[in-house]
């Protein structure tokens, strides 16, 4: 502590208060997700961007400097204001030649943008917007393998067939009715078509992949998953399917999701040996017995089980039982054992 006596200590002239000054084109990532910026008028881009990320704001126009930044790989407008005006100069960036991924989820969009500037696109997600069709998705690249459309309105798989690296397609929650124009799809690894109104499996003799979900349609039947013994998951909750078929094949199955059917009988899984997760809750089986039978393949294997809300639910020492059928078993219905 100075000495109240003591004179105070001047300061030196030659130590000037100093600004730090930041190199710019040393930045290659810029996140500025959750500003609530109207704009970016205050924000100085870096020339040497990779990745922008401009997730939760308040953007409502496109700043034409972005349009410059010819390094640009990532480029985010998730969760904005942007409608299809504002967004239809970004066709015209022919600078950015490299981008590989673009996420414009969540934005107030009527149609699919036009984005076949971007030769290299390989991520694309246009989900929870307004667009009715897929129209104007046929002058994407035929370089992307990740396509990302779901909760929006669209009612036809269309304009879709160049896609020949598709590797992820997520339609859900739409308005489809049909399952069509996959064939060329020879590299898809996962198809997620859950909430839509869709009453007939047709995968158009695709036999790679590994994860589908249908839950939430309008299917009475699980024909037409049987040619597809790449398949590791399956998701076909509340539909109105009242038969297990078409999984006998299935070897790789390993996570399956029939609960909320119609459901009485446990079948076509006994030859099933890597299966570890099944869900059969809220369905209409009645007997411990007949799920024993039917899962027999599986028995060292299973680790999940969901049964609640069967009959054989309310059976006398019902997870003492299951305990004993399935020796593994780490979870039945919501209880989870060490």
């Amino acid at each position: 502590m100075q000495n109240q006596n003591e004179p105070p200590v001047e300061a030196n002239p030659d130590q000037d208060d100093q600004t730090v000054e930041i190199d710019l084109s040393s930045i290659t990532i810029l996140d500025l997700t959750s500003c609530q910026l109207p704009d970016l008028d205050l924000v100085e881009l870096p020339p040497n961007l990779i990745d922008l990320d401009l997730t939760t704001n308040r953007l409502s126009n496109l700043d034409s400097r972005i349009a410059n930044l010819i390094n640009l790989r990532k480029l985010s407008f998730r969760q904005n204001l942007f409608n299809d005006a504002a967004i239809e100069p970004i066709s015209s960036w022919e600078s950015l030649t490299g981008l590989e991924e673009l996420i414009l989820r969540d934005n107030k969009l009527t149609k699919i943008p036009d984005v076949g500037i971007f030769k290299k696109l390989l991520v694309f997600d246009v989900s929870f917007n307004e667009i009715t069709s897929l129209q104007g998705l046929s002058k994407a690249s035929s370089t992307i393998k990740e396509l990302y459309v779901s909760k929006n309105e669209v009612t036809k798989m269309e304009e879709i067939d160049h896609l020949h690296e598709l590797q992820i397609l997520e339609l859900g929650s739409n308005r489809l009715r049909v399952m069509e124009n996959l064939q060329n799809f020879t590299k898809l690894q996962e198809l997620w078509l859950g909430r839509n109104r869709i009453k007939v499996i047709n995968l158009c003799g695709l036999s790679c992949i590994k994860k589908i979900s249908l839950q939430s349609n309008r299917l009475t039947s699980m024909i037409g998953l049987e040619e597809c013994n790449a398949l590791e998951e399956i998701y076909l909750s509340h539909n109105g399917i009242a038969k297990m078929e078409g999984l006998s094949k299935l070897v790789n199955l390993r996570v399956l999701d029939v609960s909320s059917n119609k459901l009485t009988s446990v079948d076509d899984i006994q030859n099933l040996t890597r299966l570890e997760d099944l869900w059969l809750n809220d369905n209409r089986i009645e007997s411990l017995e007949d799920i024993a039978e039917g899962v027999s393949g599986s028995r060292e294997k299973l680790t999940t089980i969901y049964l609640e809300n069967n009959p054989c639910a309310q059976s006398p020492n019902y997870n003492a039982t299951l305990k004993q059928i399935f020796p593994n078993i780490q979870q039945i219905d919501s209880e989870v054992f060490a």
